[in-house]
C-alpha cells in the first residue's frame, strides 16, 4: 500500500459552531469507510498555518486516495491536496539503485 498525506482546509463558514466539528468529521469519516475500507489512517492531526488538518494514510492506489480526497471534499466542505508520500528507508534504496545504475552506465546508450 502507498502512503498519501491529505492536507485539508476548511470552507468559510461550513461550520456553525465548533461543536458541529466533531460531527463533520464523523460524515467524512463513515463515507470513507463505506466507500473506501481498504484505506488504512496512520494519523490525523489539527495544524497551524494555512492548513486546517493533516491526515496521514495508507491506500492500495492513486484512484483510491483521490476519492478520499473527493469525499472530504464533498462532505466536509473543505479544500484538500493529496500528496503521494514515500517512506525515507525506501527512498533511500532508490538512490541507490541510482547512483549504481550511474556507475556501471546506462545500457541503453
Amino acid at each position: 500500500m502507498q502512503s498519501f498525506i491529505m492536507l485539508t482546509r476548511l470552507a468559510p463558514g461550513s461550520l456553525q459552531s465548533p461543536q458541529s466539528l466533531e460531527q463533520l468529521e464523523q460524515q467524512a469519516a463513515g463515507h470513507i469507510k463505506t466507500d473506501c475500507p481498504e484505506v488504512e489512517w496512520i494519523g490525523n492531526y489539527a495544524v497551524l498555518g494555512p492548513y486546517d488538518y493533516v491526515d496521514i494514510f495508507r491506500a492500495p492506489d492513486c484512484d483510491t486516495a483521490a476519492k478520499v480526497s473527493a469525499i472530504v471534499r464533498s462532505y466536509g466542505h473543505a479544500h484538500t491536496e493529496i500528496w503521494a508520500a514515500t517512506d525515507w528507508s525506501h527512498f533511500k534504496n532508490l538512490i541507490r539503485d541510482l547512483c549504481a545504475t550511474e556507475a556501471g552506465g546506462d545500457s541503453r546508450t
